[in-house]
């Protein structure tokens, strides 16, 4: 499973901005954040939306030169890898004590831009310059099949091994606030800065929760949903993504722009669904409009719940009418799990030994096999 990798831009020649764009529109990996058009403005930038990569135009205009950035990057946000942009005539060379991670040549290709962004993030993660995370959200077209249960207690279960932030992107009706018995006094995502986000904002707005792992809640009330943008969720994410291991989020049943960009930004999404005529045909649909996004089929993962309740079917006809496989299988134990939510309490703790208990660890240790290991991971309980 790829790491998704975020990039920001500093050039202020708008035809090389939209070539880049146009070349990476093609992919899923690298984020493209935001285009910075001024040396002065870069590193502000970087604090703010926390880029894995950074690519700088050495010829750069104004009072701030790109090779001027690359330094003031390389001394104030030491993790984040520069790459700089440069034509045949101006040479550049590499100088990791200059900034200079890397140096990509105009004119340059779709293979030139996403090789060279893919090797300067994994020489990073591999040297310890980072911690790489990852981030897996939890999607159902239609309700009721158990999403928000499954993303509670499968973060539980990555929170053995790793730390784990769990994310209510559920704006409107904040489910995992219901779930968790948060009081409406709990700050949520709208609590952080419409700004510059800094690790501490963050830390004052989690809810931590009993079984150990931190979540960041959505608003209390309804008509709040509306104060939170598509960039507050992109910033917010490109902190977390620095601190935690693994983020797991917990969407609604809709494909909004706010679900999307948790979707975008996501390395799997697990799309939940249940034995329901509904729930299949409407996650049918979902894949339809996630193909022609141009999400790979390896950011896809099915989730069948309650499997040994099938009202009719079977997992041959749910995989005909998905024109798919089905990735993982979650028992049904309607008596443990009503109990559980009614406490507020993760089932995987409450009773480790119960199928579904054991069902939820299992899909966490697969994903997390594909997870390279994290120096931060710490054993929480």
């Amino acid at each position: 499973m790829a790491e998704q990798i975020r990039l920001l831009v500093v050039e202020d020649v708008p035809q090389v901005a939209m070539h880049m764009r146009s070349l990476l529109q093609a992919q899923a990996q690298i984020k493209m954040l935001d285009v910075v058009t001024s040396g002065e403005h870069a590193l502000p930038a970087v604090s703010e939306l926390r880029p894995d990569v950074l690519i700088v135009d050495a010829l750069l205009q104004g009072r701030v030169s790109g090779m001027q950035v690359a330094e003031q990057v390389r001394r104030g946000e030491p993790t984040v890898s520069v790459i700089v942009l440069t034509v045949p005539q101006n040479p550049v060379s590499e100088d990791p004590t200059r900034g200079i991670d890397a140096v990509l040549k105009m004119p340059f290709s779709g293979f030139d831009l996403t090789t060279l962004v893919r090797r300067v993030h994994e020489q990073s993660t591999e040297g310890g310059g980072r911690n790489a995370s990852t981030m897996v959200t939890l999607f159902s077209p239609k309700g009721g099949v158990g999403r928000t249960t499954l993303a509670y207690n499968l973060a539980v279960a990555f929170g053995i091994d790793h730390k784990v932030c769990l994310v209510d992107g559920s704006m409107q009706f904040s489910d995992l606030r219901g779930l968790l018995r948060a009081p409406a006094a709990a700050p949520s995502i709208v609590n952080l800065p419409t700004d510059k986000i800094r690790d501490a904002d963050l830390a004052d707005v989690l809810w931590k929760d009993p079984s150990g792992i931190e979540v960041l809640l959505a608003p209390p009330r309804i008509e709040m949903a509306e104060m939170v943008t598509v960039r507050d969720i992109e910033k917010a994410l490109s902190i977390i993504r620095q601190i935690y291991d693994v983020i797991v989020v917990d969407t609604r049943a809709a494909l909004s722009d706010d679900v999307l960009a948790f979707l975008d930004a996501s390395d799997l999404i697990l799309e939940v669904l249940a034995y329901d005529s509904m729930a299949i045909r409407s996650l049918a649909m979902a894949d339809e409009a996630f193909a022609a996004i141009g999400y790979p089929a390896s950011k896809l993962a099915a989730v069948l719940n309650r499997s040994d309740s099938t009202g009719g079917f079977s997992k041959a006809d749910v995989e005909e009418a998905l024109n798919r496989r089905i990735d993982y299988e979650i028992v049904s134990d309607g008596r443990l799990v009503i109990a559980a939510n009614n406490e507020g309490v993760p089932f995987v703790l409450a009773s480790p030994d119960a199928p579904i208990s054991q069902g939820i660890r299992q899909m966490a240790t697969s994903i997390a096999a594909r997870i390279s290991p994290h120096p931060a991971s710490v054993s929480r309980h």
